[in-house]
């Protein structure tokens, strides 16, 4: 790994100057601890120089670096000099790849905030081996998507190993809470897969195999079937993602008991009652995502999490009279919106009303944001446990930047307590228990314990 005398700036932020971007300057500025070497990065020096004069303290010092992703020379320049480039830079399918390269071939650390199966599938088959040899940890998702699910799954596989309870099999993540936005920029994101989805038959195929980021495809369950149904022992389960550029990658738990007129707008819709909590539950937008990300760290450590792991998210409704009303409007209006993403006319004007990368909320409406996550597991000794994850932020904004802020400094500073991993990596295999304690010392809830001490 790169120490830090062979680098003259620890972390740059690339794409310092959207919304994203500020909001992980600004982090950094009022949480990097003294001497930490920063600079802002992107296209504008004008506004890169606007973005730190707005930033306190010791910002004002901080480096400038005119850096464009349609130009690798200066991003090989930018990756040369930093031990952590942190990039808000996005679609990343677009515009991401030559900032890994540079990053793989330079042996420095990189972080983003990708949701975009197709990137991170290409990021890892063309750069995994060279970060390897170079030492250079790649991690991608380190915001909402996806630390949230991949750190917390994580928790509770290490608790559950330190309590001798076997390993972990049907596990599900369900949303109890949320208040916040959904970034201009995911929605880019989305956008832009759909459009490389529907132009290749080969990236939608990717985009459909749950198990799509595995390093060792083989040794996973089998493809799903052309109904989205698995053919494999991964079945369980499968039916209540949304993949990642929003369409559903399986039909089979379409609501069977929801009674009157919603009975027959519900079979088409991934939503259903939990037989274990009573709870109705319908698909999370970043399901189709962050569940590949989770399975992929399973692999990478190899299969810690068990063999007999299935894992899926969902958002949990309640039991309520009005929950499986809910559940369904709330579902089909989510699968008419990402459905709208796969045709040009439905896109464009689907444009119209959600948020446009670079904008976000107000300083106001970020304060008022949470999230608030459950994860419960059975274990392979009949065991049964429960992992609360949260934090009192705009999950999308706010909270990423703090997520973000915080995987950087760990890369720059905590090398020694980290992983012994390099690579194209997830936040759980290339930071794990160091993050978790990052994050919880900034307000972040990361609980397992037993189910009957939940």
């Amino acid at each position: 790994m790169s120490e830090r005398a062979d680098r003259d700036l620890d972390i740059v932020v690339f794409g310092a100057t959207g919304f994203v971007g500020r909001l992980t300057a600004a982090y950094l500025a009022g949480h990097a601890p003294a001497g930490t070497r920063i600079a802002l990065a992107g296209r504008n020096r004008e506004r890169l120089e606007e973005v730190r004069r707005a930033l306190p303290g010791a910002a004002a010092a901080w480096e400038i670096v005119v850096a464009d992703a349609s130009e690798p020379a200066t991003l090989g320049s930018l990756a040369a000099r930093a031990r952590v480039v942190a990039t808000t830079v996005g679609p990343y399918a677009r515009l991401g790849m030559p900032l890994v390269e540079a990053c793989a071939l330079a042996g420095t650390h990189y972080c983003d905030l990708t949701g975009e199966v197709l990137f991170v599938r290409q990021s890892a088959d063309a750069w995994h081996e060279t970060a390897r040899e170079t030492g250079a940890r790649i991690v991608h998702s380190c915001g909402f998507d996806s630390i949230p699910s991949d750190l917390g799954v994580l928790v509770t596989a290490d608790r559950v190993a330190a309590d001798g309870a076997g390993e972990l099999t049907e596990t599900v993540l369900s949303v109890v809470s949320m208040r916040g936005g959904v970034s201009g920029g995911t929605v880019d994101s989305m956008r832009q897969q759909a459009i490389h989805m529907r132009a290749d038959a080969a990236a939608r195929a990717i985009v459909a195999d749950p198990y799509a980021l595995s390093p060792d495809r083989a040794g996973e369950p089998r493809t799903p079937r052309e109904d989205g149904s698995l053919s494999g022992p991964g079945a369980a389960g499968a039916d209540d993602e949304v993949s990642a550029a929003g369409m559903p990658s399986g039909w089979a738990g379409a609501l069977r008991t929801v009674r009157g007129a919603v009975v027959g707008a519900g079979r088409r819709l991934p939503v259903r009652r939990d037989p274990a909590t009573g709870h109705w539950t319908g698909p999370f937008v970043m399901a189709g995502f962050n569940t590949r990300i989770v399975r992929r760290s399973n692999a990478l450590l190899g299969w810690r999490y068990g063999r007999a792991f299935r894992y899926r998210e969902v958002v949990d409704f309640g039991s309520g009279v009005k929950a499986p009303v809910l559940a369904t409007g709330m579902s089909a209006g989510l699968l008419g919106v990402v459905g709208a993403m796969a045709f040009e006319p439905t896109r464009t004007l689907a444009g119209r009303f959600l948020p446009k990368p670079g904008e976000g909320p107000s300083e106001e409406a970020q304060a008022n944001g949470r999230f608030r996550m459950v994860i419960r597991t059975t274990t392979t000794t009949g065991a049964a446990y429960r992992t609360k994850v949260g934090a009192d932020r705009d999950p999308g904004y706010s909270g990423t930047a703090v997520m973000l802020g915080e995987s950087a400094l760990a890369l720059a500073l905590d090398g020694d307590a980290l992983p012994a991993a390099a690579g194209v990596l997830t936040p759980a295999t290339a930071l794990g228990q160091v993050l978790v304690d990052r994050l919880v010392a900034q307000g972040f809830t990361f609980d397992c314990q037993p189910a009957d001490h939940a």
